[in-house]
């Protein structure tokens, strides 16, 4: 074996290595985006707009797991950029896909929803404001 070759074996390990760290983060920050979504559901029902409160939630989930699929994403560049095969690039292009679809929709649902909660806030803060 030459030294080329005990070179290239190395670096297999260590990138395959970094890009099962970087699937881990992916679980944790599921897991993590997750948990978070399921302590808010609750306080949907009890919140004055629940269809708002809603919305909030979904967006704050969304975020979450853009978040996963962005690390996933890396972990795939990571493996198919030491070997790929037709598969490995396959998936990632499946992964980058629905990412920039998730990310387009959760962009304009986001810029969507902002301005209709600044102008709530607007309101609730003149309303707040105005002698009783």
């Amino acid at each position: 074996m030459d030294i080329l070759q005990l070179f290239e074996e190395n670096f297999r390990f260590f990138a395959s290595f970094v890009a099962l760290l970087i699937e881990g983060s992916v679980v944790m920050i599921a897991t993590i985006g997750t948990v978070q979504a399921l302590i808010r559901v609750p306080g949907i029902f009890s919140a004055p707009e629940p269809l708002v409160a809603a919305k909030a939630l979904w967006l704050s989930f969304a975020v979450w797991i853009l978040l996963a699929l962005e690390f996933a994403l890396a972990a795939d560049i990571i493996r198919s950029a030491v070997s790929p095969t037709w598969d490995e690039i396959g998936k990632l292009a499946a992964i980058a896909g629905i990412r920039t679809v998730l990310n387009w929709f959760l962009t304009k649902d986001l810029e969507d929803f902002r301005p209709k909660s600044e102008a709530r806030e607007r309101h609730e803060a003149r309303k707040a404001a105005e002698p009783e």
